[in-house]
């Protein structure tokens, strides 16, 4: 039996067939350079291959529909069908700004990752920040794209926009100033994901869990979440213990009365002792020295810099200083002081 095609049917067929052999041909080629990319280690390919696995075959078999649209409307005159090529536009904006919202997000990943890998510091905030300005970047192309597909004029909404943004500026003033606070913290860095900060002004510390456009999360000591608005970080002095370069040791030790001939040999001692310890920092200032006569006690001051930054380690070379400095005391006979009032009693004549 003859099956007799028209020629209209033939070329459909055609684009059909055309469009399967393009969509394998483009898997098998993503398969193959899966497996070249993998033996790189170029950050960017790898990005380039995963962003395209799913919005190339999309956009294969949009091209491939559309264009058997685009004959059946020469043949049938539908006028539903005209609406094919803006929505072909349409699709292809939605389909490149997917790949670059894919790319984006795989390479903000590999940076991170491959940074790590080397034993690298990896500055979270900054790739953060990097990777949320240039997604913001592609929606907004992609809606001004959209939306001259669709007839809009771009001057018209632009110079709508310029209008209407002073009323949105009043209307969401504090939104506003939480994403310009995020900006110059993603510019000014004053802390990353991951530091321990603190606030003098404000009852805030803990250490950075997350940076985003309109508050920054951080997680208390007793590892509560305090969800900080960025607006905030502009007008309040922020402490970031993670970039001191070191810890400071200092102390008022108070002596008997009775023990104030002995106080120069010992705060020698003691001075000597520190700046012969290996985990003080010579080149900062090494202090120690009588400093008050006070109401129970004769008190000398100790004041030196650590080399480590780390809490746990500062501890521990703060409490072997202060056994060294009590043994020096003891060594000398004196002895630590502690609140005494003497009550002096008239006695009347015998």
């Amino acid at each position: 039996m003859t099956i007799n095609l028209s020629p209209e049917t033939i070329r459909l067929l055609t684009v059909l067939a055309a469009t399967i052999a393009a969509h394998f041909l483009a898997r098998r080629a993503l398969q193959q350079a899966e497996k070249v990319v993998a033996r790189t280690e170029n950050i960017w390919d790898d990005a380039l291959i995963t962003a395209a696995r799913k919005p190339l075959p999309v956009l294969i078999w949009l091209g491939g529909i559309s264009f058997a649209l685009h004959l059946l409307h020469r043949q049938t005159d539908e006028q539903l069908l005209e609406y094919v090529a803006p929505v072909r536009s349409i699709g292809i904006v939605l389909c490149i700004s997917w790949f670059l919202l894919k790319l984006i997000r795989e390479v903000t990943d590999n940076i991170v990752a491959a940074q790590g890998k080397a034993g690298e510091t990896v500055d979270r905030t900054t790739v953060d920040g990097l990777g949320k300005v240039a997604r913001i970047t592609v929606f907004v192309v992609a809606a001004l794209a959209v939306m001259q597909t669709l007839g809009f004029s771009i001057s018209g909404v632009l110079a709508f926009g310029g209008m209407g943004g002073i009323a949105v500026g009043f209307a969401a003033k504090d939104l506003l100033a939480n994403f310009f606070g995020a900006l110059m913290i993603h510019l000014d860095r004053p802390f990353n994901v991951g530091d321990t900060v603190r606030s003098p002004d404000k009852d805030i510390e803990g250490k950075v869990e997350q940076i985003g456009w309109r508050q920054t999360i951080i997680r208390s000591p007793d590892m509560t979440p305090l969800y900080v608005p960025n607006a905030l970080f502009t007008s309040i002095v922020v402490e970031n213990p993670a970039r001191m370069s070191h810890r400071r040791i200092r102390e008022v030790i108070g002596l008997r009365y009775d023990d104030l001939g002995k106080m120069s040999a010992i705060v020698e001692e003691v001075r000597s002792m520190l700046q012969s310890h290996p985990e003080i920092d010579t080149e900062q200032a090494v202090v120690v020295a009588f400093d008050q006569f006070a109401d129970s006690s004769v008190n000398f001051i100790i004041q030196a810099f650590s080399k480590t930054t780390e809490l746990g380690q500062f501890h521990a070379i703060k409490q072997e200083i202060l056994l060294k400095v009590a043994d020096i005391i003891a060594r000398h006979g004196a002895d630590f002081a502690f609140p005494t009032r003497t009550v002096l009693l008239n006695q009347p004549p015998a």
